[in-house]
């Protein structure tokens, strides 16, 4: 990648990714980490980036062969947008375990059928703005009045 090699680090597009990576590892405790291509193109994404990262950094000593004292790296998973949607997002936005996602998606679409990327592209932006700012208390009461809860229910759900 001419980017890798030609950049600064402190630009460095994956340099910067893999920092991010080791910080969240070793001084945030997150075990994992989800790729989460908006293309069914890139359906096997994760798979790749599995075997890279995991085989890779799957060791236990250094190169001098002494045992290590912090993580190696995370386990890679993943699974293209509405696939993982229907499957893990929950854990992701409402569970208990840090979980760092990397959301990929194309600018351009190579599936031209109709306005299937751009519905693909509400549901991307909708995911990645909901996990990176959630909402307020007082919008999920005024959302749960208007779907017709009573003000004990909203006090025991918000």
């Amino acid at each position: 990648d001419k980017h890798f090699v030609s950049t600064d680090l402190e630009s460095n597009i994956p340099v910067i990714l893999a920092l991010i990576g080791i910080w969240y590892n070793n001084f945030h405790g997150a075990e994992s980490e989800a790729i989460l291509p908006y293309d069914q193109y890139m359906h096997r994404f994760a798979a790749y980036f599995q075997q890279g990262n995991m085989e890779s950094n799957g060791k236990y000593v250094d190169r001098e062969g002494n045992a290590v004292t912090y993580q190696t790296g995370p386990i890679i998973w993943g699974e293209p947008g509405t696939n993982g949607q229907h499957a893990f997002y929950q854990l992701i936005h409402q569970g208990t375990k840090l979980i760092p996602c990397d959301f990929i998606a194309p600018a351009i679409s190579h599936n031209p059928a109709g306005d299937h990327h751009q519905k693909l592209m509400s549901n991307f932006f909708a995911q990645t703005e909901a996990l990176a700012f959630g909402k307020s208390e007082e919008t999920v009461k005024e959302e749960l009045v208007k779907a017709g809860k009573n003000a004990e229910e909203v006090a025991a759900i918000a």
